[in-house]
């Protein structure tokens, strides 16, 4: 077997050597807001089962779901069905094999994260 010096090859890039750039932010943002989106899918589920079983237990969750922090919450996860949404139809422009230019993803990129606060803001506003 050949002999390999180990400690002389460079360092594979990690988070303390690579900086991070935006469609790495907003790639990890997408994954992230999947699952808060599930979160909050099960929130919203369990307020239909609650009004399903009895009164009581849905002033309950009722209470607690519009309650600031429930507020908070469900404002939080209409953004990130925003995001998430026109994140997900840049995706499919790049599936489609357009906009790979780096200005261009730089710029769709601010745009989706614009996008979404201004639809967030609207939809806040008409609910």
């Amino acid at each position: 077997m050949a002999d390999v010096n180990r400690g002389k090859r460079p360092l594979s890039p990690h988070l303390q050597i690579y900086r991070p750039q935006i469609t790495s932010i907003l790639s990890i943002l997408h994954r992230v807001t999947g699952v808060g989106l599930t979160l909050g899918m099960v929130l919203v589920v369990w307020w239909f089962v609650a009004a399903a079983l009895s009164p009581g237990y849905f002033a309950l969750v009722d209470g607690l779901l519009t309650s600031w922090f429930g507020v908070l919450v469900l404002a939080t996860s209409v953004w990130a069905l925003w995001y998430h949404a026109l994140n997900g139809v840049r995706h499919l422009f790049w599936d489609a094999g357009w906009g790979f230019d780096l200005a261009v993803v730089t710029k769709s990129g601010i745009a989706v994260l614009g996008g979404s606060c201004a639809l967030t803001l609207i939809t806040l506003l008409l609910v």
